[in-house]
């Protein structure tokens, strides 16, 4: 099955090992890219444990579960890596159709590891002409809209 995130390699070579803490990932994109499958699968527990620790809030691993599990995950664009900072697009469905939060996230590294420290939301649109983020290879308009 390849990688909710995206990444062009099957789940097992990519995050897979960072979501069952087998692996530490080496950049702010690959954290970025393994919280969006902790989204993906509802594991409150991971996205709780990669934020800085000044900003974590153990009680937030349900509310996170809870609101993964209440949207389709579509997919995920990574837009700019570099730095400390990723910015990404990450299309989902809930009862009111097809969204995108488009972010610019700030990582900080704390005793060697990376963490999500804060955020920046962009307002976005999903275009009309793009091709759908339901992936059916239909133009948005056709589609999903």
């Amino acid at each position: 099955m390849q990688c909710y995130c995206d990444g062009k390699k099957e789940f097992e070579e990519c995050c897979k090992g960072y979501l069952n803490s087998a692996l530490t990932p080496a950049t702010p994109e690959q954290l970025m890219r393994s919280r969006y499958c902790a989204y993906v699968l509802g594991n409150g527990e991971y996205i709780v444990k990669t934020t800085a620790k000044d900003q974590r809030c153990e009680d937030d691993a349900n509310l996170i579960k809870e609101y993964s599990k209440s949207v389709i995950w579509l997919g995920l664009e990574v837009l700019n890596a570099k730095g400390d900072i990723v910015e990404f697009k990450a299309y989902y469905k809930d009862a009111q159709g097809v969204k995108v939060q488009h972010e610019k996230s700030n990582f900080i590294k704390e005793d060697g590891i990376w963490y999500y420290k804060d955020g920046l939301l962009i307002a976005s649109k999903i275009e009309r002409n793009m091709p759908c983020p339901c992936k059916s290879g239909k133009k948005y308009k056709k589609c999903c809209a």
